[in-house]
């Protein structure tokens, strides 16, 4: 009986610890995810020089480190930096300048190489934009996406009824629906656009005919402003820069095992993309590019 009695206490002291043990770790996790510069992306290409950076350890030397937060779709990548839940992410700038319109100043710390391209599904047998009236798009409001549809609409005077914008913000789904013909069009960037370009879909649209540069980093503008945190930036861009360097002196194709990974398409995609793909230095953003978006905005 006291055997049986001298058990149970040792047990009741060993679930106690435990709990405390649970509850210390807890606590030592989230401070350690407070400390950290956290940054939301997306399975897309001009996240490269961030896995790059985070795959061979480049912001080691961050205080707090810095911690990579994977979303499907860019509308959580908003909602979690309009939450607080991470510091920064890679966005496009008519969902930055948006976020920054409805109270939360952000710092644009870098313009990104990422280009949007409308690509038809096949089926639809549409080879020009002018043929998308009655037709299906698969897009993201208040994005790029949204923006560009109206300049399609516009360009080619097409009735703006006529054109039928559907959300479908998870990258993986949009694809899917292509891949099942469910839909007439579809914008994406990269590598995902290079995987609807292999499977003979043709490209009626890209951003990079029209001399926009619309791709973002953007942090936290009240949260940079901490002397901890600017010491983090410095470092990020140092890191970020690095990365990129590495990227232009090797090729993205040396990446193709990240890549494959990060973005989950396959290795003749990656083998296909463009071999002029490059990146620049953390730059901001060019003031023509603001102030397009800032005009559409102003319509909107």
């Amino acid at each position: 009986m006291m055997v049986c009695l001298l058990l149970l206490i040792a047990c009741g002291q060993s679930y106690e610890e435990t709990k405390r043990q649970n509850r210390q770790q807890r606590r030592e996790a989230m401070r350690r995810d407070s400390a950290a510069l956290k940054i939301a992306v997306m399975p897309t290409l001009d996240c490269l020089p961030l896995y790059v950076a985070e795959y061979y350890q480049l912001f080691d030397t961050i205080n707090g480190g810095v911690r990579l937060k994977y979303f499907k779709a860019q509308i959580d990548c908003d909602t979690a930096i309009e939450r607080k839940r991470v510091e920064g992410s890679v966005t496009d700038l008519v969902r930055a300048l948006r976020i920054a319109r409805k109270g939360m100043p952000l710092r644009y710390v870098a313009a990104t190489n990422a280009y949007w391209q409308l690509i038809a599904n096949h089926n639809s047998r549409i080879h020009q934009l002018k043929q998308l009236d009655d037709k299906m798009i698969a897009m993201t409001r208040f994005s790029v996406t949204d923006m560009l549809s109206d300049l399609i609409v516009d360009s080619m005077k097409l009735r703006d009824e006529h054109v039928f914008r559907v959300q479908m913000n998870d990258l993986n789904v949009r694809m899917q629906m292509l891949q099942n013909n469910e839909m007439d069009a579809f914008f994406f960037t990269e590598p995902q656009a290079t995987m609807a370009r292999n499977a003979k879909n043709p490209v009626l649209l890209d951003t990079r005919t029209l001399d926009m540069q619309m791709g973002v980093i953007v942090f936290r503008e009240k949260e940079m402003r901490r002397p901890e945190r600017h010491k983090q930036l410095d470092l990020f861009v140092k890191a970020y820069n690095a990365a990129c360097d590495s990227i232009n002196k090797y090729g993205v194709k040396q990446y193709r095992d990240l890549i494959v990974k990060k973005c989950g398409v396959e290795n003749a995609v990656v083998d296909s993309l463009p071999k002029d793909i490059n990146y620049r230095h953390a730059i901001g953003p060019r003031q023509k590019d603001i102030d397009v978006v800032e005009k559409w905005l102003n319509k909107k």
